[in-house]
């Protein structure tokens, strides 16, 4: 079976309402998105001109659009957070969502983003966000 991988860099901030630890306060991660791709045809010998199961070129465009421009320079906060800091409403650069930003449900939006942006005969396969050179989320099919 063959697989492509593209990395992306996007820098986020975020807050996790109800954690008791530093992360509750906002702050900002350099992200580091790994996207693996499959073809839903597994190919033997080669593949047939052009010879990609994708161009590396459309998963940057998919990418870019459904991802770095949605997520680059923002801050993400949950309606919980937002709830409780009633100032924080107020940034120009915020998206709201119901789930708590952290990693694994910035992860899981990733991964339905990009399904639904990609061609029909492309599947993500597996996704790694890092939110730190040593720490990720993973999400694998």
């Amino acid at each position: 079976m063959l697989k492509l991988t593209k990395i992306f860099h996007f820098e986020t901030a975020h807050a996790i309402h109800g954690y008791d630890g530093a992360c509750k306060n906002i702050h900002g991660h350099s992200y580091e998105l790994h996207v693996t791709v499959v073809a839903d045809t597994d190919y033997e010998d080669f593949i047939p001109a052009p010879g990609f199961i994708i161009d590396f070129k459309e998963i940057k465009k998919v990418v870019k659009e459904k991802v770095i421009q949605n997520f680059d320079h923002k801050l993400i906060l949950s309606q919980a957070y937002i709830a409780h800091h009633q100032m924080t409403n107020k940034a120009e650069n915020l998206i709201i969502w119901e789930a708590e930003p952290t990693a694994e449900n910035i992860l899981l939006h990733i991964k339905d983003s990009l399904q639904k942006a990609l061609p029909n005969h492309i599947q993500v396969d597996h996704l790694k966000l890092y939110e730190t050179k040593d720490s990720y989320a993973e999400w694998c099919k």
